[in-house]
């Protein structure tokens, strides 16, 4: 089951690379950045634009940290950018590459295939109604958020073409949604918040689909480490 779990994970030496990645940019705002994190105030440095700049390196070189502050922080600002602020949904988006980073964890949701007939199928196939469907749901949800938004090329390719990705997007929003009606008036409590977050994932689905479009240009390409990659990531961000 896909849920946010960078947040709550990150140790004192994560925050202390991207710290160290701060301060190779502007030693004061490093200072700031590490009394910030001493007085509890981690979402500070974490929404910084001190922060992103470090995160996204120079050069085209991403920076030293943790594959999941080197996502976090600008799926963060890029939400922050189109109004959506809620901590646990940066978390949720975040955390999509970042569990999806090796085919084996792709492979295991909806048995690794692909498509949105096959996933339909998947989640139709478990019990109505039951907890094992909400999170199967989900998880496809995930899977479909997470190939229209880093993987578009894939998506669009062949006779499917750009609206294919809003059909990932929208087969996103409506599996989430379901995973909300299952889930959130079933106690106990974690219960029901899981389900609530999966609501408002839902209902921001094509936010948490352009964050995730947006930052993966930073990371991602058909040729992730080639020097032309390198040059057209670091031009994009010129522009």
């Amino acid at each position: 089951m896909i849920t946010p779990l960078i947040h709550r994970a990150l140790t004192r030496e994560d925050l202390a690379q991207l710290v160290a990645e701060i301060g190779r940019l502007d030693q004061a705002e490093a200072r700031a950045a590490e009394e910030a994190i001493q007085t509890g105030a981690v979402d500070n440095v974490l929404d910084s634009p001190v922060a992103l700049e470090a995160v996204r390196g120079r050069g085209g070189v991403p920076a030293a940290v943790p594959l999941s502050i080197l996502w976090y922080v600008p799926v963060r600002a890029a939400l922050l950018a189109r109004g959506v602020s809620d901590v646990v949904l940066a978390d949720y988006t975040a955390t999509l590459p970042v569990v999806f980073a090796t085919w084996r964890a792709v492979r295991t949701v909806a048995r690794g295939e692909n498509g949105i007939d096959v996933w339909w199928r998947y989640v139709a196939s478990l019990p109505d109604g039951t907890t094992a469907q909400a999170e199967g749901a989900a998880d496809v949800a995930a899977l479909a958020l997470w190939w229209a938004g880093c993987f578009p090329e894939w998506v669009s390719r062949g006779m499917g073409g750009p609206g294919m990705l809003r059909a990932y997007v929208t087969f996103a929003a409506q599996a989430l949604a379901l995973a909300a009606r299952i889930l959130t008036p079933r106690p106990p409590l974690h219960v029901v918040e899981r389900g609530r977050m999966w609501a408002q994932a839902a209902e921001q689905a094509e936010a948490l689909h352009a964050a995730l479009s947006e930052t993966r240009r930073d990371y991602l390409g058909r040729d992730v480490h080639s020097t032309r990659s390198r040059l057209e990531r670091f031009l994009g961000r010129l522009n």
